[in-house]
């Protein structure tokens, strides 16, 4: 007899304590920076997601305060509030403060869930300066407050309670992150995601800080996902691609479009956790695609016979896919859990796909052609690709003559301590080749504004001279051959000017990292040089301000020297001397220069993909959205 699906203090286990917990919390959420602080929220917001897939949660709020503390509320079961048979506490006070405590180990609190390290909102308590939740279960409201991961009150009820839920407010300690500061746009990224995974549920941001609010609901599940991924985009059929099943305890559901670009945007997930690096779910969906385009074609005979099969590369050029699977025993890769090891998955996900992707092409033949014919196209721009990616390409040990003529590069071999500028325009390139540091740091001057590699092939993107110099001084390669090991500069900066084509050649070559050499990003290699646009000069001294509020400020500091103040708008790095250049932005005692985060890129890579596509609507929308935003616009 299978056995009943509860969900109370019996089902908290305990397996150890958290007291380490703060003394290495990169162990438990990756960092103690941005990404650290956001997946606190994460964590919390998981055992929501649980909550709903047991089928026992359907609205979940997240509410940034005034004081950037969070709370999480949903309308769950509550967290079980009864005292444990083990511990002889709370199991609320278990659950919250003791590592790989929770319901979710043997499958009876919940079938599936994300959170199967039992770790989440324990470690979120030991980073918190302080943490207060409140549950709704049994009939009343209960209530406990924690300081550091430690208890500070009992259990207490606070009164009766008709429904049931859970609500968690934390204050993440500053003494454990660099800055404690929440970002909405992050967030909503995250949540957003777990909207369309959770077909149905209401998720609601709302910021304190500006009263704005957002609500994420999707009755289209992932197909939403993959028409709002493609948004942008001009589609070649303008449904998605739906396909889903189920055997045992595992559920697979996918959703495939394809789009007249020339890039794959494919995302996986495992009980909602975004498997970043993939996994076994991956591999059978990639098998099953490659494998059933190829029966397609030969057997409609649009290839010849003695034509090699097209690559999985060639038929996933302008897709996009989102892959969701369910399971009671995910065989995750560390806590971040960024690859799925079932081995069983591969096989179903293989098997769901190969047939209801054959059916579908079979029943919708001007589709199936197009699609073919785009990936047939691929190929051979696959094969003119090789030939100039031969052109890029560094043999294994890198010999001087082979880097780009343009290139200044630095005396320093050591990589971790060389830097590589990228600098907008021969003029500047040469100002910033006299001023440098010669010793560990490179000047690469490029000319003009690199491809637009969104609406670009990589046959094209590979004989675009900028690009290969770019490529080469690197030293990585690009794509499947990029190797981070064979990096030859630890930083790598952008240095355009500072008005909006400068703007627009960064966003450029942000979008080319973000699409071919992704690592960097990932890594912290990519930054963005912070030059200033105007200097104030007054008597022999020189003052520099990099906005219009800096200037303010400056001038008013100068008090009755304001009057005698010389003001000068650069209106390019091309404008600078040498001495100018490195004292404001090259020399590495005083500049400011920003890391290029992973969310970044992203958004760099959907606002050029919005300004630069074919689709009018979308430019229009973010036009008038950001008109009000334009500053410094040289007219």
């Amino acid at each position: 007899m299978e056995k009943k699906n509860v969900y109370d203090e019996n089902e908290i286990e305990v397996l150890e304590g958290v007291e380490h917990v703060r003394l290495r919390p990169g162990m438990y959420i990756g960092s103690t920076d941005s990404r650290g602080l956001h997946h606190l929220v994460y964590e919390v917001v998981d055992n929501s997601i649980d909550e709903a897939m047991a089928g026992y949660c359907k609205n979940i709020e997240v509410i940034i305060n005034k004081d950037n503390s969070v709370t999480v509320i949903d309308d769950g079961r509550g967290i079980p509030v009864k005292t444990h048979p083990k511990v002889g506490k709370s199991a609320m006070e278990v659950a919250l403060t003791m590592l790989h405590a929770g319901g979710k180990f043997h499958g009876n609190g919940y079938k599936v869930s994300g959170g199967l390290h039992g770790v989440g909102v324990a470690v979120v308590n030991a980073l918190s300066r302080w943490m207060e939740v409140e549950v709704k279960r049994d009939g009343g409201l209960f209530y406990q407050k924690y300081e550091r991961g430690k208890p500070v009150t009992d259990v207490i009820r606070k009164g009766d309670a008709a429904d049931t839920g859970t609500k968690i407010t934390f204050k993440p300690d500053d003494e454990i992150f660099e800055d404690v500061t929440f970002s909405a746009d992050i967030l909503t990224k995250r949540l957003r995601e777990q909207a369309f995974l959770n077909r149905g549920i209401h998720i609601t941001l709302l910021d304190e800080r500006t009263q704005e609010r957002s609500v994420f609901h999707y009755e289209g599940g992932i197909v939403s996902f993959v028409e709002y991924l493609n948004r942008n985009n001009d589609v070649l059929h303008e449904k998605p691609i739906y396909m889903s099943g189920s055997k045992d305890d595992m559920e697979v559901e996918v959703a495939i479009q394809y789009n007249d670009t020339y890039i794959e945007k494919v995302f996986t997930f495992a009980n909602n956790i975004n498997t970043q690096e993939g996994g076994t779910h991956l591999v059978g969906f990639r098998t099953a695609l490659t494998r059933t385009f190829n029966d397609y074609i030969r057997k409609m005979n649009l290839l010849k016979d003695s034509d090699p099969n097209l690559t999985g590369e060639d038929v996933r050029e302008g897709l996009t896919a989102v892959i969701s699977v369910r399971l009671r025993n995910p065989q995750f890769e560390g806590q971040t859990k960024t690859k799925l090891g079932n081995s069983e998955m591969r096989g179903l996900v293989d098997s769901i796909v190969g047939e209801g992707l054959a059916r579908f092409l079979e029943e919708n033949p001007n589709i199936a052609r197009t699609i073919a014919e785009k990936a047939i196209s691929a190929s051979r721009a696959r094969e003119a690709a090789r030939k100039a990616r031969e052109l890029t390409r560094r043999k294994s040990v890198l010999e001087r003559t082979t880097l780009p003529g343009k290139l200044a590069d630095c005396r320093e071999k050591d990589p971790r301590l060389c830097e590589l500028f990228l600098v907008e325009g021969d003029s500047a390139g040469g100002s910033a080749k006299q001023g440098r540091d010669p010793r560990i740091q490179a000047i690469l001057p490029l000319r003009g504004k690199i491809l637009n590699v969104e609406k670009t092939r990589l046959d094209k993107i590979l004989n675009s001279e900028e690009i290969r110099a770019i490529i080469t001084a690197i030293g990585t390669g690009i794509g499947e051959e990029f190797d981070i090991k064979k990096l030859r500069y630890h930083k790598i900066i952008l240095m355009a000017d500072a008005d909006v084509d400068g703007a627009h050649i960064r966003t450029l070559l942000l979008t080319f990292f973000y699409r071919y050499m992704q690592p960097l990003i990932e890594e912290g290699k990519v930054y963005i040089a912070q030059p200033p646009l105007y200097r104030i000069l007054v008597g022999k001294k020189n003052y520099y301000a990099f906005d219009d509020q800096e200037l303010s400020k400056i001038m008013q500091e100068l008090g009755d020297s304001r009057d005698k103040a010389e003001v000068k708008r650069f209106k390019g790095l091309g404008e600078m001397v040498a001495e100018q250049l490195w004292e404001t932005t090259m020399n590495p005692e005083k500049r400011t220069i920003l890391k290029v985060s992973l969310e970044d890129a992203e958004k760099a890579d959907e606002i050029f993909t919005i300004l630069m596509g074919d689709k009018v609507e979308p430019r229009r929308e973010f036009i008038f959205q950001h008109a009000a935003e334009v500053q410094n616009l040289d007219v």
